[in-house]
């Protein structure tokens, strides 16, 4: 049975197509500046590689590219070969606890729930409705980022405002990368001597945004992000937590008056751009760090808020026994894991040097009498994805496994 796991984005659309339930990966690709003349589209099948510059303005004209280069390859025949697509929403507040079928009450649903997401939802609901007129005896299952969290408890999902607040609005801790955090823990279950049922356990999730749970007895405990992925940890471009009261005040001092804009500010100006002034790409800031004093400052910021997060998760739940890492700069810096792990020596942990420096490998990377066993583990979004729509799709009357 052929699923396709789709992650979508403002300027990007990204998407996997595999065989279920084998769990394999048939073609992968992604649109890259999408809604340029000079849009990037990227196609990987069967050890082969297609990169070419085309027009594509519109999230239609993406989903069509993407399709109809499918056919062209002879990796589908028709459009219906693909039984079901995966989509990934970010927020699905308090509606949505697991995955869900996307029907047109769901849709709106998540158009509703924009607000939570307002860089997101909307791109994706948009993105859903496309595949559904141009592959209408498919499937459409939405995975949302935030449901691995929803059951998280009240004393920390709640924000300390008025209690009406919470219950008419729904103002509270949702976090976000849910996907990838669930995906990590069943990994974690499976590697882990013992598997972490009985252990509580960290996981870093750093790319260009960047979230931090606590993972107690198998189960969501904490989350670093909060009602939006704006807050949590210092980021690419977001700033992470912040004072509120500097909201209206710099607004003030910028002659802002739409506080849209100064959202848009904390959101794509701040972190390690805002820090730097270099780049929102760690890459770039490492390369920097020894000649650029702000490049300097923005990684030990970095590092600072990290460990900030990791120290107080390891006090509410009382230690810590496993810590894994994930997403880009969390599988692929060795210099960022070390000087997190660096800052936890005193509890026991010992890094392992030569391992630390694999990148992109799921591998053990502390001691064996290190008394934190720490992992990196290159996440799988889209897999999870395909698999939640796989799970749908063989239960629908029509469909077999």
């Amino acid at each position: 049975m052929k699923i396709m796991a789709i992650n979508a984005g403002s300027s990007t659309l990204k998407w996997k197509l595999f065989e279920m339930p084998e769990k394999v990966t048939i073609a992968s690709g992604m649109i890259d500046r999408l809604g340029s003349p000079k849009a990037i589209f990227k196609l990987k099948y069967n050890g082969k590689k297609v990169e070419e510059e085309k027009a594509i303005e519109s999230n239609d004209v993406a989903v069509l590219a993407v399709l109809d280069a499918l056919k062209d390859m002879d990796i589908i025949q028709r459009y219906e070969d693909i039984v079901a697509f995966g989509h990934r929403v970010v927020a699905g507040g308090e509606d949505f606890k697991k995955s869900a079928i996307v029907t047109d009450e769901n849709l709106q649903k998540i158009m509703d729930l924009s607000e939570y997401a307002p860089l997101h939802n909307k791109v994706e609901a948009y993105y859903i409705d496309v595949f559904k007129k141009l592959v209408p005896r498919a499937i459409q299952v939405a995975v949302f980022d935030t449901s691995f969290f929803v059951d998280i408890p009240k004393m920390n999902y709640l924000y300390s405002v008025d209690m009406d607040d919470y219950k008419k609005y729904h103002v509270r801790r949702y976090g976000a990368h849910g996907t990838s955090h669930r995906y990590i823990a069943q990994r974690l279950d499976k590697i882990v001597d013992g598997g972490i049922q009985d252990k509580n356990v960290i996981v870093l999730h750093l790319g260009s945004g960047a979230s931090i749970s606590a993972i107690k007895h198998g189960k969501a405990f904490d989350i670093s992000m909060g009602f939006t992925p704006l807050a949590g940890i210092m980021m690419s471009s977001r700033s992470g937590d912040i004072d509120f009261s500097i909201l209206p005040y710099l607004m003030r001092k910028l002659g802002l008056t739409d506080i849209n804009d100064m959202i848009d500010i904390l959101n794509h100006k701040s972190g390690l751009l805002g820090i730097s002034g270099i780049s929102p790409d760690m890459r770039d800031i490492e390369a920097n760090e020894d000649t650029n004093q702000r490049a300097k400052l923005a990684l030990e910021m970095y590092r600072n808020r990290i460990l900030k997060f990791i120290g107080s998760y390891i006090a509410e739940m009382g230690g810590v026994d496993v810590i894994a890492f994930t997403a880009g700069v969390g599988e692929n810096s060795s210099e960022v894991r070390e000087d997190i792990m660096s800052g936890l020596e005193f509890m026991g942990l010992k890094i392992d040097d030569e391992n630390n420096h694999v990148r992109g490998k799921e591998i053990k990377i502390t001691t064996d009498d290190s008394t934190i066993a720490a992992y990196t583990i290159p996440t799988n979004e889209e897999l999870m994805i395909a698999q939640d729509t796989y799970d749908f799709a063989r239960l629908l009357d029509g469909f077999r496994a």
